[in-house]
């Protein structure tokens, strides 16, 4: 079974820093770009950001540029999302992606 499964959420304060971890599995995705979204309570899921299948590229929301970073372990088929200086506006249920394959994310909650 072709499966995301994502870990690493949690509750952080302001200015405070998480890491995010995505976790492929059922087929190599070492070919394939990922990525994150999330989707905040009573809002519509957003694009977070992107990495390409060889970490060359990657591209980020606005809202997140400079604070977060997408990376990739092709060897262990994981893809990560470091956040820092999270805001109470980055409160949301992550999600990671790979083309049309979505994982059941993971909550992260940003207290003021």
């Amino acid at each position: 079974q072709v499966q995301l499964e994502e870990s690493g959420g949690g509750l952080v304060q302001t200015g405070g820093s998480l890491r995010l971890s995505c976790a492929a599995s059922g087929r190599t995705f070492s070919s394939h770009a990922m990525g994150w979204s999330r989707q905040a309570p009573g809002k519509e899921r957003e694009f977070v950001a992107t990495v390409s299948w060889n970490s060359a590229t990657t591209y980020y929301a606005d809202s997140v540029k400079g604070r977060f970073t997408i990376s990739r372990d092709n060897a262990k088929n994981t893809v990560y999302l470091q956040m820092n200086s999270l805001k109470p506006e980055d409160t949301a249920a992550y999600y990671c992606t790979s083309g049309a394959l979505w994982g059941r994310g993971t909550q992260v909650t940003v207290s003021s």
